[in-house]
């Protein structure tokens, strides 16, 4: 028998003064009542109540137990309060799993999820494979095109492209490539960790008139450090291949330049992973949500700068995902950037 029912029991006939009183606050049989009181008498070895026709009062073992119970079933009260508090309001600490690249991309807005919801404390780990988010206790987990345990709910949170580019110091110095062939005569710098960038390792896939095809690619640097990868091409090393997010703000600013765009057609995702679609916590629903509401008004396309977006692309990109109007310039200017960003 279920013993904190017993005890409900227990304590709504000491409460009402009676078995009949109890049942019917309880919308219980009163002699359903009566077994679960005499349940616990016979569990316990010692009567908890004396029972006349008219009333019934505490023994001095029933008062004791009385008073414990009704401890216990405040405490049980306020964990389901304060569990229900949780669900609804975003309070606690939001243990959060990303791949290496992506805490740089979300930084601004973590910084306003904490303004937002200054009750939720942010524990971010980034890792180089995704962690078993139920076995070591993770909320949620953000991540470059991964493939996670079927287990897990996916929500795409963005979209974007994958970019090849190079400092414009290296491009003066070795030339700009036209096509990808050309890349053999360049320093490539590979990540060989590949899953955490969505693509990339020393093959790189292309896709063109010819159709679809990879190349081996060699250089004198081989990381799977997202900080030294995007600093090698940054100081003029060589030319990465690496998802558009990563280097967002840094095409933006020109400090590095997309080429070949148009042979790295495929679009991936940023996906959003957590263990449970029925009542998701309200820190894990608002801290996507938010995520959903700033990646989605940036153009990850990189052809949106360096002056390489084609005609068609712009037309097809005359407005942004919430309807406003914007000018289909070949090179967004970085306040309209900032401003979708905000």
């Amino acid at each position: 028998m279920d013993r904190v029912s017993s005890m409900l029991s227990f304590v709504k006939v000491v409460d009402n003064g009676g078995f009949g009183s109890a049942a019917r606050q309880l919308n219980l049989s009163a002699s359903v009542v009566t077994t679960r009181v005499k349940a616990i008498e016979e569990r316990l070895g010692v009567r908890l109540l004396n029972r006349t026709t008219r009333s019934v009062s505490l023994t001095e073992a029933g008062r004791a137990y009385y008073d414990r119970c009704v401890q216990i079933l405040s405490e049980i009260e306020n964990a389901e309060e304060a569990a229900q508090v949780l669900q609804s309001r975003p309070r606690g600490i939001l243990r959060l799993n990303t791949s290496p690249g992506i805490p740089r991309l979300i930084a601004r807005s973590v910084a306003e999820y904490g303004v937002r919801y200054p009750d939720v404390t942010v524990h971010l780990a980034a890792t180089s494979r995704m962690l078993d988010l139920v076995e070591e206790g993770y909320d949620l987990a953000i991540w470059y095109a991964a493939t996670a345990d079927p287990g897990l709910i996916v929500r795409r949170i963005a979209d974007y492209r994958m970019v090849i580019c190079a400092s414009p110091e290296y491009l003066a110095r070795h030339g700009r490539p036209e096509h990808p062939s050309e890349l053999i005569k360049h320093n490539c710098v590979t990540f060989y960790d590949a899953p955490t960038l969505g693509r990339g390792g020393k093959e790189w896939q292309f896709s063109g008139p010819e159709g679809e095809f990879s190349l081996q690619m060699s250089g004198n640097l081989e990381t799977n450090s997202a900080i030294a990868f995007r600093a090698a091409a940054l100081l003029g090393q060589g030319i990465i291949l690496t998802p558009g997010p990563l280097v967002f703000d840094d095409l933006k600013s020109g400090a590095l330049v997309s080429i070949l765009s148009d042979f790295l057609p495929k679009q991936f995702s940023i996906d959003a992973f957590y263990p449970h679609r029925e009542h998701l916590p309200a820190k894990v629903r608002t801290f996507i949500d938010l995520l959903v509401e700033d990646l989605r008004q940036i153009d990850w396309d990189p052809r949106a700068y360096n002056g390489e977006r084609s005609p068609v692309t712009q037309a097809v990109s005359t407005s942004d995902p919430r309807g406003a109007p914007k000018r289909a310039n070949a090179a967004v200017k970085e306040t309209d950037i900032g401003r979708r960003r905000r």
